[in-house]
């Protein structure tokens, strides 16, 4: 009899022959333009910090303070003895950015995910959900019993078909869409999702994840892009991306909130975000309200990064957002790409199978705010020299 561990042993090392193995790079810094990976100085084109607000004055501040005021952690579930007096006011100022009836402030985007989708559908019922959805919209359909019907990609006439066919077969329906998709940086057609939704009634739910802080006026998020306040029911948000904090949220109609308080289980079974934090996305909440200087910068620097990747001759796939996917097909060429532009003083992680489809690996650079044009120059001569080497581009 062999060891009872050596199916891992296996898989690791069929992980490693086929270029699929993660390996883990350790941060020594703030997530600024520049940043120390593994003890080397190097420009930051990887992490999620779309406005630079991870390292803003403001919320660096805003942190100290409520660090000095509440302590390090609530130490308790926010049913019971975790309600912090800024987690309720967090969720009032986000319900006033983002023009909704009433918010939920749980643990993680992932958590919000987990928090919402079970209490809403069950074993009798029938969830829509796009192709290339989120792992977390995917768990959390996993964890309500619902059916799950995955409908075409961005594919609002395949999700009418399916509809169709299939919902009258259960009590009642609801679809999920991410509303910018995080490896390939497309945007879903929200308001044609929603045409299909109103026409049979179903509960509607948007993963915006990568919408907030990007998307609509001043970062309000793929709803506000689309002009879909007060229609659409759910929209799941993140602190951790272009607020630059942490935290999940969940947005929409006081009515569905006000149930999720009660039967959302990551809220009730797992402790409070601690007030460090809390205050800290309270603070990126102000910055944005108060103008959209950063949102602005963020965008230029998208479409001179983009602009000057195609021109060298590299495929970007059909990304519309900051997100810019480096497309390279197989995944030892992306990771031996990440390797080399690392050498050359750039972060910046290649992408492979479960993460993207098998084929399409690639590097996905997140471009920032806080890049200066300095800053992306840097990375395009970088991301040039390393493409000819490796025969991406010519020339």
């Amino acid at each position: 009899m062999g060891d009872k561990f050596d199916f891992i042993r296996e898989e690791m090392a069929a992980l490693k022959e086929s270029g699929l193995f993660i390996h883990l790079r350790t941060i020594g810094s703030a997530p600024g333009p520049w940043m120390i990976v593994d003890g080397k100085k190097v420009l930051n084109l990887c992490t999620n910090n779309y406005l630079g607000l991870a390292t803003h004055p403001r919320l660096v501040q805003a942190a100290h303070e409520a660090l000095d005021r509440f302590g390090v952690g609530p130490t308790a579930v926010r049913s019971i003895a975790g309600t912090l007096t800024i987690h309720v006011e967090l969720e009032r100022k986000v319900a006033e950015f983002k023009h909704v009836e009433d918010a939920l402030y749980v643990q993680s985007g992932f958590c919000a995910n987990q928090a919402a989708i079970p209490p809403l559908v069950g074993r009798e019922d029938v969830i829509f959900s796009d192709r290339l959805n989120h792992a977390s919209i995917i768990d959390g359909c996993r964890l309500s019993g619902a059916k799950i019907i995955v409908y075409e990609h961005c594919d609002p006439d395949d999700l009418e078909a399916k509809v169709k066919e299939n919902l009258p077969n259960y009590r009642r329906g609801m679809v999920i869409t991410d509303g910018v998709f995080s490896m390939d940086g497309d945007v879903a057609p929200l308001d044609k999702i929603y045409e299909v939704a109103e026409r049979y009634g179903l509960i509607t739910m948007v993963d915006d994840a990568h919408g907030e802080g990007v998307l609509g006026h001043g970062g309000r998020g793929i709803v506000d892009h689309f002009g879909l306040h007060g229609k659409f029911d759910i929209e799941i948000g993140t602190f951790s991306k272009a607020f630059g904090v942490v935290g999940g949220i969940i947005a929409g109609k006081k009515v569905v909130i006000d149930y999720l308080r009660q039967r959302a289980r990551p809220f009730l079974f797992s402790n409070a975000v601690t007030a460090t934090d809390t205050a800290a996305c309270m603070a990126a909440v102000a910055v944005l309200s108060e103008s959209t200087e950063l949102v602005d910068r963020l965008w230029e620097n998208t479409r001179y990064f983009k602009g000057e990747m195609k021109r060298l001759g590299f495929d970007v796939g059909r990304s519309v957002t900051p997100i810019t996917p480096v497309m390279l097909g197989e995944a030892p060429l992306a990771q031996q790409f990440s390797r080399r532009l690392f050498e050359e003083g750039v972060f910046a992680m290649a992408i492979g199978y479960p993460t993207v489809p098998k084929g399409q690996a690639r590097i996905r650079v997140m471009v920032s705010a806080m890049l200066s044009k300095d800053d992306l120059d840097y990375g395009l001569e970088k991301f040039a020299k390393v493409g000819r080497e490796l025969g991406v581009i010519s020339g």
